[in-house]
């Protein structure tokens, strides 16, 4: 792991740690705010999957956010499976940043203000995971730079083959 990975991965991932562990701890008390965003929830789990029931009251999901924070969180500070750990970060806090951050349903100038900078410093750290989630492990290929290896080591094992078949058959035709 570079240096730079080092440090910016437990940085990035302090938040979600932080702030994850705080939601386990205050559930009840953060559950009013995550109250509309639990209420669509319910409803598209209702809609995809009418007879699958899953907890979707406020305060579980509180916990459940808080437990993925927390989780993976924890696995990107570490560098274990960093670029899946922020692409589930970047989801979670999609509705999180929603929820929490709506500084268009405040009617005081000073409050929308400061919902609004939340909001904007969440859309900046999602930006952030997301470009995470394409940050090459020096010891390890990207996905899809690792897919075209393999296809054109195919391809040349295909040609190779090929190629012998073609000699095969050259030789055992009669020579004229």
């Amino acid at each position: 792991m570079t240096l730079l990975r080092t440090f910016a991965r437990p940085m990035l991932a302090s938040m979600f740690v932080y702030g994850g562990a705080m939601s386990l701890r205050n559930a009840p008390a953060m559950a009013e705010t995550a109250k509309p965003m639990s209420d669509k929830i319910a409803g598209a789990i209702r809609s995809v999957a009418p007879g699958v029931q899953l907890p979707t009251d406020p305060v579980t999901l509180v916990r459940v956010n808080g437990a993925l924070h927390v989780g993976f969180g924890t696995a990107l500070a570490l560098g274990r499976f960093p670029r899946l750990s922020a692409l589930v970060l970047a989801g979670t806090l999609v509705p999180t940043t929603t929820a929490a951050h709506s500084f268009w349903s405040e009617s005081d100038p000073a409050d929308a203000s400061g919902q609004k900078i939340h909001f904007f410093k969440n859309m900046s750290i999602i930006g952030g995971l997301l470009m995470a989630t394409l940050d090459p492990d020096p010891h390890k290929k990207i996905l899809p730079r690792r897919a075209k290896d393999k296809v054109v080591e195919a391809g040349g094992a295909v040609q190779e083959t090929l190629q012998d078949t073609a000699h095969q058959v050259k030789r055992s035709l009669p020579h004229r």
